[in-house]
This record gives structure tokens, sequence and C-alpha cells, in this order.
């Protein structure tokens, strides 16, 4: 559980300006008053009922396959089996990322009382998913140890506007011109299917380490800075795990061929890349979210800069409410998905106007996400940073 200390005494009653000329208060609230509405029945844990979703996602994962690779060869017109073949891999790809989600409750102690156990579920299932486990687990904890902290979080952390601007060489914001729909459209493709392998191979989208190669810095090198020394073996462990898996597809490709192995493995796994980034984007990028330097931010504010959203049946019933209790998380860790909405409840009393809800389209949200929040700004000079952009929307950035 997530309980991190606030020894400091950051200002109160901070009023500063989002992406769209809305007043944005920081929250005041701490996360002693966060973790007192919570009712202890949310931090119950069964190891017998995460197993039973696990089995759920596999068993769903071997059905759509198998239902596909025995009646789609019958089909005699090209199109209607090539569109037949598109929606298998799309099906697996939607309960892989089920499965991704579970590793991760894995990684948090969230799948059950046995940490052991845990990480031994979680370490097979990333692996197979092509995610290094404990590499992810470690950097995805110090991550929820300082989410919307500009110098300590760990992922999709933003430029400020002076990095901006010396990122496209100009010397003020003025002189940067305003990007085109389609170089948004590009940027907002590979992140999409190249945004987590990018990640993990060269900590893109994570905090600057001067003078480290981009390899020295990723989340397969066992001596990454973004590590403990301690954490050498784990590191290890979990590049062992995608060696293993690799040697898992190869085998299968000259068994069985490339293509199946194509269909029912590498495409959905480029579904679940997908997947993964882009719920993550969006559950820590908005209009209205904040970012906070070190003087005004507290574990209570950082945890409040996330967002739920709504992906409708999909998000609750495969994706495992991840998206829809994406707040709650973020406040304690450890409590399972099934218990989450509970829990959510109770904490929506104590945030008030601070619990941010977004229910439209999540895809409509990426592209407005894409073409608004390119970089964040101190305009008041208060420690609280809100994202401005050059494409003339919203707050013009000064």
């Amino acid at each position: 559980m997530s309980t991190t200390t606030e020894t400091r005494a950051p200002s109160k009653g901070l009023v500063t300006t989002d992406t769209f000329g809305n007043p944005f208060k920081v929250p005041d609230y701490t996360i002693k008053d966060i973790l007192q509405a919570i009712p202890k029945d949310c931090y119950k844990r069964s190891l017998v009922r995460s197993l039973g979703y696990v089995a759920r996602d596999i068993t769903m994962m071997v059905l759509i396959g198998y239902t596909g690779n025995t009646y789609i060869p019958q089909v005699p017109n090209a199109y209607i089996r090539g569109a037949l073949w598109a929606l298998q891999t799309y099906l697996i790809g939607l309960f892989g990322f089920g499965l991704w989600i579970l590793a991760h409750e894995c990684g948090h102690g969230a799948f059950s009382d046995f940490q052991n156990i845990n990480d031994f579920i979680g370490w097979m299932l990333h692996s197979y998913l092509g995610v290094p486990y404990f590499s992810w687990k470690f950097s995805h904890a110090k991550h929820h140890k300082a989410t919307g902290h500009l110098t300590r979080d760990m992922v999709f952390v933003p430029y400020t506007q002076q990095e901006y601007v010396e990122l496209h060489g100009a010397n003020r914001i003025g002189e940067i011109v305003e990007e085109s729909p389609i170089y948004t459209l590009m940027v907002l493709i590979f992140q999409q299917l190249g945004g987590l392998q990018f990640y993990l191979a060269t900590n893109a989208t994570g905090q600057s380490i001067p003078g480290v190669s981009w390899w020295a810095k990723s989340h397969y090198a066992p001596k990454s800075p973004i590590f403990e020394k301690n954490q050498y073996w784990y590191i290890v462990l979990s590049d062992i795990g995608i060696v293993l898996t690799a040697l898992g597809v190869y085998s299968a490709s000259q068994m069985f061929g490339w293509f199946p192995v194509l269909i029912n493995w590498f495409f959905p796994w480029l579904w679940v890349n997908h997947w993964l980034v882009f719920v993550t984007f969006l559950q820590h990028t908005d209009p209205s979210m904040p970012h906070y330097s070190d003087k005004e931010w507290t574990f209570a504010r950082g945890a409040a800069a996330t967002i739920d959203r709504d992906f409708g049946f999909i998000g609750q019933h495969i994706f495992h409410d991840i998206i829809e209790t994406h707040v709650l998380h973020h406040y304690v860790s450890r409590i399972p998905f099934y218990n989450a909405r509970k829990a959510t409840k109770a904490i929506k009393e104590v945030m008030g106007e601070h619990y941010r809800y977004e229910g439209e389209s999540m895809w409509k949200s990426l592209w407005k996400c894409l073409r608004s929040c390119q970089f964040v700004a101190d305009e008041g000079k208060k420690g609280v940073f809100m994202f401005r952009n050059v494409n003339g929307i919203g707050v013009r950035p000064k």
C-alpha cells in the first residue's frame, strides 16, 4: 500500500489555469484523509478469485484461436478471410491485455496475499507478453511513488516549455510553428505501435539521465540507473523470461509455420502494446492535468494528477477496470481491481472537485491530448505546471 509520508508543508489554496483557461485548484487534503475513507474490506485479496480471472482470459484466448484456426481457412473469399484473421488477432489481443493487467496486479501485490506466488505468475504472464516483469515492477513502483512529480516521475514525463523550445532549436516559444494534423497522426501511429518497446529499450518519456547511453538506461540492463544495485539478479531473471519467450516463438514457427505464430501471437502482441500505451497515456495526460515542482508536490496531489475514463464493456469486463478506477489505484495500489469501484466511490467523497473523470470517447481524448498537451508551463510561478501547446488550442503559452 502506498503511504508516502508528507513531511513538508506545501502551499495552501493554490489556483492556476489549465489548458483551456479553466481555473485549477490544487488539492489540499492528505493521504491520511484518503486512507481513512476506504472501507477495510476493499483490501481483501483472493488468490482463488484472481487465478480464476487468469484462467478465464487464457481460456478465451485459446478458444478464439482454436475457432479461428479451425474455421477461417474454410472461408472461400480471400477478403473475408483476411478480415476474419484480423478480427481474431484483435480479440486475442483484448484478452492478452487483460492478462497484462493481471500481471500488473501481481507486481503491486494486489493479486494475492502471497508475494512469491504473485511474482511467479506475474513473471510468467509478462514474459509471454514480451514485458520484463521485475524490471517493469521496479520502475513502475517508482512511478507510483512520484506520480505527477516533474523531476522524479518515471514515465510520461512532459517537456517543460524551455525544454520544448530547446528541442526545436528555437530561442522562444513564438518561433515554433504549429504541428500539422498529419504530423500528429504520424506521432500517434509510432506511439501506439512502438511506444512501449521504445520505453523499455531506451527509457523514452522517462527522466533524462545525462551521460548514460540509451542501452545502459534501458529496462533490460541490470545495471541501469533506474534500478537499485540489489535488484540486479531480478533484472537478469526478467531478461531470461524474454529470451525464453523469443525461443518459444521461434520454436513454434518452426513447428507450425510463421503464419499461425503471426496470427496467434505476434499481431495480438502488437495489440497488447497498443492498448498499454493507449491506456497509460490517457491515464496521465489531459488538458486538466497538473505536474508539480518538488516544493509543491505531495503524494496526495500526485495521485490526484491521474484521471478515470470510460471504455465501456471492454474496460470493465476485459481490461479489469484499470481505466475506470485508476485514480484509486494510485492512492492504494494493492487493492484488487474487483474491489476498486467500491473504494473509488469512497475516495470521491474526500476528493470532491479534485476527482477527475472523463466520459467522452477515449479515441477522441487521445487525439485531443496529442494536439493540446505538448509541454507544461508554470506561468504563475507557483510550482504547478499545466499543459500548453503551439497549435492554437486553449490558452496561448507566454
